[in-house]
């Protein structure tokens, strides 16, 4: 059993896989749960995440980039860092904390197409919704199970 009221997803931008895990989570949740994302060089959220989530009925076209610096540490119950190659942003408070490190699904540095850039992030949604129907699962199981 894992008991949080409010989580709080970490990456650098905060413009695709922390985008992505708070409309998963947002949407998986409802009201039970406070969640929030970040970045520590917070950008734009990307439009294929935008895309990618919007092949499931969430919406992030009204989604922006926030630093890690404007979250409350007390509004925080749990931290879930999404860095997998780069440095994840720090975040000061004594919330415990999960890593799921997930690569990249922009890919700057590869020359795709835009099927092949969505199809990415589309791997990277997929993941971020597997994990996140796993802790929900976690957060609702009885206590002694």
């Amino acid at each position: 059993m894992l008991r949080f009221d409010s989580v709080l997803f970490l990456c650098v931008a905060n413009s695709a896989r922390s985008q992505m895990a708070e409309g998963l989570a947002r949407h998986l949740f409802g009201d039970a749960v406070r969640v929030q994302s970040a970045g520590s060089a917070p950008s734009r959220v990307n439009p294929y995440a935008i895309r990618a989530m919007a092949e499931l009925g969430i919406e992030l076209s009204s989604h922006h980039s926030k630093s890690v610096e404007a979250i409350d540490p007390a509004s925080v119950d749990l931290v879930i860092t999404l860095c997998a190659e780069e440095v994840c942003p720090v975040f000061l408070s004594r919330a415990p904390r999960m890593h799921w490190p997930l690569a990249d699904p922009d890919r700057r540095d590869e020359q795709l197409g835009d099927e092949e850039r969505l199809a990415h992030f589309r791997v990277a949604r997929d993941q971020l919704r597997a994990r996140l129907e796993q802790l929900a699962a976690l957060r609702d199981a009885p206590d002694g199970s």
